[in-house]
């Protein structure tokens, strides 16, 4: 009977550790799916916003002494997005919610997704057990530093609990699972740089233009911006938890000032971005296509050598501009299928993070161009 118990105990064990490693696995295939895809701004501009206001409904999200995070969240995002409505007759702003409503996490980020936006802007709240703390933090997508860093996130992602099939939407994810977060934190978003020069921005308007504290930008695994396909941003407008900046908050003109902020800093990334891209012409519809596939595996703020220590295992090396990054590719295909062997090669070397582009006439151009391309030279 004590070796029947032992035995049971011991396949239980079992299943746990395969259900555990099972999750992961299955995770990490879903982000090597994801940060497969290459997100391509074809004419080169912003011009769709997504702005969500957490929480909403039946999730109050953080709680102050006379406020909700949800009240305070949809207010400055409706403001912010006014602004930018008013301020740019070219950009398309798109909320996820306008009115007190509970939108889950996964269809917050379908609604960015499926409108093809260029940014992202996700605005909350801040809450702790101290009432010290206050200031402003930006998150984009990435590995937390620190375990405040990770109880935010945990926080924000806790919302999942109060839908009715999370089990199935999030793939087994647990917002309460440290396993699942060194996973999450794994996924380095292709847009990242373009989100900590956002989040940068943010940060820097809300110290000057309004004169907050500045909390600086941050990294952590917020479901939310791991699911969006575009430059993504998370900010934390203040702590509810500290009363005189709960007042600040929850006035007319804090989220007056607040949402100018916002503004203020997507006008100078719009700027900045199209400025940096405005010599990039769009790529479509030749008359004879001859495209060439190649293995994208860098991408630097800064121009790299060709000699560069991490190239020297590679063969035929080169370098392109795109949305203002210098990026690194490796081969030159026409035939694509070389192309995917040549991926799998490099994977085998180390490269990690590494995908197929195309080019036409030395542009960069989407799936959906090559696509274009093929039906117009089968036509011809």
């Amino acid at each position: 009977m004590i070796q029947m118990f032992l035995n049971n105990k011991q396949l239980m064990c079992n299943y746990k550790y395969m259900k555990r490693q099972l999750l992961v696995f299955c995770i990490i295939g879903l982000m090597v799916l994801i940060s497969s895809q290459v997100v391509s701004q074809v004419d080169n501009t912003i011009n769709k916003v997504v702005i969500d206001a957490g929480h909403g409904g039946k999730d109050p999200g953080a709680l102050g002494k006379k406020s909700k995070e949800k009240d305070i969240a949809l207010a400055v995002a409706l403001k912010s997005g006014k602004l930018i409505k008013d301020g740019f007759g070219d950009v398309e702003v798109i909320y996820t919610r306008k009115t007190d409503e509970f939108i889950e996490l996964h269809k917050r980020a379908h609604i960015a997704n499926e409108s093809g936006a260029d940014v992202f802007i996700s605005i909350h709240c801040n809450a702790n057990k101290s009432p010290q703390p206050y200031g402003a933090e930006t998150y984009v997508m990435g590995l937390h530093k620190t375990q405040q860093n990770l109880d935010v996130a945990k926080t924000e992602n806790a919302a999942i609990f109060l839908e009715e099939d999370y089990k199935d939407q999030y793939e087994g994810f647990d917002p309460e699972s440290d396993e699942g977060y060194i996973v999450l934190s794994m996924f380095q978003s292709q847009s990242l740089n373009q989100s900590i020069n956002l989040a940068q921005k943010v940060e820097d308007a809300i110290h000057t233009d309004v004169g907050r504290k500045d909390r600086g930008v941050k990294q952590a695994g917020f479901w939310v911006l791991y699911k969006t396909t575009m430059p993504g941003i998370l900010i934390e407008l203040g702590f509810l938890s500290n009363l005189k900046e709960e007042a600040f908050l929850i006035s007319g003109e804090g989220q007056d000032k607040l949402a100018k902020a916002i503004f203020n800093a997507f006008k100078s990334y719009k700027e900045e971005f199209e400025e940096a891209n405005k010599d990039l012409k769009p790529v479509l519809n030749w008359v004879e296509p001859e495209i060439y596939y190649r293995v994208q595996f860098a991408s630097y703020r800064k121009e790299k050598p060709m000699d560069y220590r991490k190239f020297k295992k590679l063969g035929d090396v080169r370098m392109y501009k795109h949305n203002g990054m210098f990026k690194y590719t490796n081969g030159n295909n026409i035939d694509r299928e070389q192309t995917v062997n040549l991926k799998a090669e490099m994977k085998n070397k180390g490269f990690k993070d590494v995908f197929i582009v195309a080019f036409h006439n030395g542009k960069r151009i989407s799936e959906d161009d090559v696509g274009k391309l093929m039906e117009g030279k089968k036509e011809n």
